[in-house]
């Protein structure tokens, strides 16, 4: 059996997600594929140099820079009549390409796998990861997208071959207009190794920016609960949880949150998790590896004067 896992790049680096889904593939096939979608041929390169993988198959096209759907989808499609699996990272990318892949496959896609027990039988989360379902398919042609915090990220070191494709391009009707994407020094939420996360006991957008000094002071990324989003303190690009991004960093510090379900199922698969909250009954707390139960303005007040 064979797969194929769909890159996802980050500028000219396979992202995180490809390269968890590159470990999914390999439970699954004794040969593994990639493709690129992409406006630059130079981009492949990235993917050549997994370990792990036979073949890079590209598509270059201009219409491919931006990733439109009804473009992508038809193309994926046609390229899964030589495979059995088709591995994607969980991500917005995935999210808007692969159900559409499903239906022209006549396939139901089954997304957020974190766990492979058999090549047709997968473990993924329900309920803000309160329950874990097995799901087993009997579709000849299996989609699936994986948790990037379930699966080894692996490295390079590969020389896989690439071959180009030229497939008469899909006609669209939708085109791109236009992108505006949040700048930002500090480290990107979904693969920073450090997090410091704030909620709705900071109070107020003001009172967030301590959040913030405190995040920089550790080379660490910013997160936030929704009620903290939903409160104006940060915008949504910084949500951790269910309805928002999923880390599973080797710090997270969570203050002022309680730990509603939705956010908890977000960032469960931290390595250390700690809590500075000043009620030790909160599900924040009980997930906490360290609490510190303390006002959290003194507290951050005093983390942030700290001279290492």
């Amino acid at each position: 059996m064979s797969a194929l896992i769909l890159i996802e790049l980050n500028g000219s680096e396979v992202s995180a997600n490809s390269r968890a889904a590159l470990t999914a593939a390999s439970q699954l096939a004794d040969s593994v594929d990639a493709l690129v979608l992409t406006n630059d041929s130079a981009n492949a390169s990235a993917a050549a140099a997994l370990n792990g993988i036979n073949t890079v198959k590209t598509i270059v096209d201009d219409s491919l820079e931006h990733a439109n759907v009804e473009v992508a989808s038809k193309l994926i499609a046609d390229v899964m009549a030589d495979y059995k699996f088709l591995v994607s990272g969980s991500s917005t990318y995935s999210k808007n390409i692969l159900p559409r892949v499903g239906a022209l496959l006549d396939v139901q896609p089954i997304s957020d796998v974190c766990e492979i027990k058999s090549p047709n039988t997968f473990v993924r989360p329900l309920y803000a990861g309160n329950v874990m379902a097995t799901v087993e398919t009997s579709d000849e042609t299996i989609v699936m997208t994986v948790r990037a915090t379930a699966f080894d990220h692996g490295g390079d070191g590969g020389s896989a071959a690439v071959e180009s494709l030229s497939p008469s391009m899909p006609e669209s009707n939708s085109s791109f207009v236009s992108l505006q994407e949040s700048q930002s020094e500090r480290p990107e939420l979904t693969t920073a190794e450090r997090i410091v996360s704030g909620g709705r006991g900071l109070g107020s957008k003001d009172n967030f920016a301590l959040i913030e000094q405190l995040a920089d002071k550790l080379d660490a990324a910013v997160g936030a609960s929704r009620a903290a989003v939903d409160a104006g303190f940060i915008s949504n690009d910084y949500q951790v949880g269910q309805t928002g991004k999923v880390v599973a960093p080797k710090l997270y510090l969570a203050v002022g949150i309680s730990g509603a379900i939705q956010h908890l199922a977000g960032m469960k698969d931290s390595q250390v998790i700690v809590v500075i909250n000043n009620d030790p009954d909160a599900p924040m707390s009980r997930m906490a590896d360290l609490v510190w139960q303390v006002d959290l303005f003194d507290a951050l007040n005093e983390l942030n004067a700290y001279q290492v």
